[in-house]
Formats: structure tokens, C-alpha cells, sequence
């Protein structure tokens, strides 16, 4: 097992590093000190390291679109209705940056930030450790949260992410890393299948923020119980509706790797890749690229469905929601969020 350090670029005036670790299967996973970005899971093959995230190899392509492109996403992931929230009895007014709303921390959220890095390294896997401090003036949000996410490879060619937070007062935690996947050999994900462990999705108002209704997904393009063609699924969503794709909040039952049954699976027929996704929070949000042009610097050229964004949640808005799920953080009790991914090739 090897890791490694490179300069891959420049941003604000300060260094964008990249360190890269290679396990004895020669998987490689590069994450960068800024935003946490996890700009690498390539696999071997026939003719050379295939990338299965869709990524960039500038530090234009992820800070220049918009498109949060595998950034690390907190305090908050996702949106809060009319960036307000309140917590015993004490109301809070966030950065309302889309619209009326909050969406993925504000504009100086962990997706804005350079973070300190520690690697790790052991037998079987390693580690890089970001860790970073937010104050109510960077990002709006009360008390000063202390963040760490730990990014690990294990020889078993799974990528783990740890997300830890612990505040001097009471805040708000629900971090996710906003990954795009296409393991396919191809420039869209028409080929690829997709399963979740969902019965139902949330229902939205006009700005995405949820009405607290669930709509099951029976019947419907929603429903992705067993493995159904992500193709096929676009194509009734591009005729039904205004978005031509998914960006839609699911629920989903948590697992871990000890259960063998992942919150999702992607599965490609053609070269027979399966990404198997296992979470401890109740949501995935699954964004589907839609309707993307022009020079935006990615790996693929920019269209529609090039890739599939799945992200790792509890459910959005749960601040106002009760029956959505916790996502307070406490002074006396820390919080930790686990996401893993196994791949297999």
C-alpha cells in the first residue's frame, strides 16, 4: 500500500494538494485539501486506471460550475426551508442562498474551505483525515462546530467515510459528500442499473424544500426496489417531468456492510461493475445531472445524465420535519456518520 502527495493546483492563492492512496490491488482514491474533494476511485483495467467518479483535473472543474462535484457538503446537506430552523425554543436565521433557502451549508460551508490533513497508514488500509473548525461568522451557523471526516481504504477495495462533529453549543449536523458515479465505459449512465432499498420519496414544493408527505414509489419511475434500468427510468421522468431527470429525496431503511444489504446498488451489465452503498441515516438523494452544457471542465463532456450524484443523508429539511430524523448536535453528545462503498470489477 502506497500514499502519496502532489500539488494539483492553485485556489485563492493557497496550494490545492492531492494526496493519493493506492492499496496492494492498485485501487487508487485522491482526495483534496480542499472541500474534502474526492477527486479519484479508479480501478485497474486493460488499459490503464479507469476513474469511476466523474471528476476533473482542474481545480476550475470542481470550484466553477456548481455543480458541488464530490465536495465534502456541511453543516447541512441539502436544503432548510427559508434558511430558519429552531432549536429549544431559540430561532436561527442561516444564509439564504438559493432563493428564500439554505442549500449545502451556505455559500462558505465545507465546500468552500481548505481543511488540515493527516494520513494514516497500516497494513491492511489507509487513511487521510481532514479536520476544520466553523465559527457563526464563516458560515452562520450558531456555535463553533468541530468537524473531521476521515476518507479510508481498506484492501478489500472499499472506501469508507467517517463524518464526526462536536459543537460548544447546540447546532446542526448532516454532512454528506455530494459523490458523482458513472462506472460505466461510457459518457452517460443510460446503461447502468440501479436498486435501492426504498419504498417511498419525499414530496416537494416548487423551491425542493419537503411538504412532509410521502409518495410511494410503486409503479412509478421511483421505483428502484429491484434492479431497473436507469435508462429507461430518465426517459419516463424526461416525459413526465420539468426537470428531465431525477433530483429527488428517497428513503431509505440504514444498513451497514455486516447486513449485506446496501441503501443502493449501481450494477453495470456491460462491463459488469457493481458500486454497493451502505449508510447509517434514512436518506439518499439522488441527482441525476440533468440538463448539462458547455465547458464546465469535467472528465466526460457535458450532457445530461453523465453521471449520478448519490448522496447519503438524513432526510432534507429534518430540522423542521419531526418525524424525519435528528440531525441537532449537542455540546455533551458528538455525532458520527458512516458512509461505505464497495466497488467491484
Amino acid at each position: 500500500m502506497e500514499l502519496t502527495v502532489t500539488k494539483f493546483g492553485e485556489y485563492q492563492n493557497q496550494d490545492v494538494m492531492k494526496y493519493t492512496m493506492t492499496n496492494d490491488h492498485d485501487v487508487r482514491v485522491s482526495i483534496l485539501n480542499l472541500a474534502g474533494i474526492w477527486q479519484e476511485y479508479s480501478i485497474p483495467t486493460a488499459d490503464g486506471h479507469q476513474n469511476l467518479l466523474l471528476s476533473s483535473d482542474s481545480v476550475e472543474g470542481f470550484m466553477g460550475n456548481g455543480l458541488c462535484l464530490n465536495k465534502l457538503i456541511g453543516r447541512v446537506a441539502n436544503r432548510i426551508d427559508h434558511a430558519t430552523f429552531t432549536i429549544d425554543q431559540q430561532t436561527y436565521h442561516v444564509e439564504q442562498n438559493e432563493g428564500e433557502n439554505n442549500i449545502h451549508g451556505g455559500n462558505n460551508g465545507w465546500k468552500e474551505n481548505f481543511w488540515e490533513v493527516e494520513t494514516k497508514e497500516s497494513a491492511d488500509q489507509l487513511q487521510i483525515v481532514l479536520s476544520k473548525q466553523f465559527t457563526e461568522a464563516m458560515d452562520h451557523f450558531p456555535g463553533t462546530e468541530t468537524a473531521k471526516v476521515t476518507y479510508t481504504l481498506a484492501n478489500d477495495n472499499s472506501l469508507s467515510i467517517d463524518f464526526e462533529g462536536s459543537s460548544d453549543q447546540p447546532t446542526l449536523f448532516n454532512p454528506t459528500n455530494h459523490t458523482y458515479w458513472n462506472i460505466s465505459d461510457h459518457n452517460d449512465v443510460t446503461g447502468l442499473e440501479l436498486q435501492l432499498n426504498s419504498t417511498d420519496h419525499l414530496a416537494v414544493n416548487a423551491t425542493k424544500i419537503p411538504t412532509g408527505e410521502r409518495i410511494a414509489n410503486a409503479g412509478t419511475p421511483y421505483d428502484f426496489q429491484q434492479f431497473s434500468s436507469l435508462g429507461q427510468a430518465l426517459s419516463a421522468m424526461q416525459a413526465t417531468s420539468d426537470e428531465g431527470g431525477f433530483d429527488d429525496y428517497f428513503e431509505v431503511t440504514p444498513t451497514d456492510a455486516s447486513t449485506n444489504q446496501p441503501v443502493a446498488q449501481l450494477y453495470d451489465p456491460e462491463t459488469k461493475r457493481r458500486m454497493k452503498m451502505y449508510s447509517d441515516r434514512n436518506s439518499v438523494v439522488i441527482y441525476t445531472a440533468n440538463g448539462l452544457s458547455g465547458d464546465l471542465g469535467l472528465s466526460k463532456p457535458a450532457q445530461s445524465w453523465l453521471a449520478i450524484a448519490m448522496e447519503g443523508q438524513t432526510l432534507t429539511d429534518a430540522i423542521n420535519h419531526d418525524d424525519f430524523g435528528n440531525i441537532v448536535l449537542r455540546p455533551e453528545a458528538p455525532m458520527h456518520n458512516h458512509l461505505r462503498y464497495e466497488i467491484e470489477f
